[in-house]
């Protein structure tokens, strides 16, 4: 589902685009698009979406902080390359 309407954005940003040449139907074009932007249907869509996003990045976020070592256990000082193995089990220390 993502990738058709990926693919029906794109097509349409490129026809828009690749209308420029012909300046009577960009201008049509240009003109549909604010008449779409000034509906109430796009202002939802748009605030749905700032709030999809919004809820993604805390998401995000609460994930990162459920999985990253908190406390005074780290063998590796924030900052500062240990040069031992980690708890990671890799050479490379991770920075947290």
């Amino acid at each position: 589902m993502r990738f058709r309407l990926g693919l029906i954005i794109g097509f349409g940003a490129g026809y828009y685009l690749g209308t420029a040449a012909g300046r009577e139907r960009h201008e049509q074009i240009k003109s549909t698009i604010r008449k779409v932007k000034r509906s109430d249907a796009y202002e939802t869509v748009t605030d749905k979406a700032k709030a999809a996003a919004d809820l993604t990045v805390e998401r995000a976020k609460e994930f990162v902080d459920e999985h990253t070592p908190l406390g005074g256990d780290n063998d590796i000082e924030q900052g500062e390359p240990s040069g031992t193995v980690g708890k990671n089990g890799h050479d490379a220390p991770v920075r947290v």
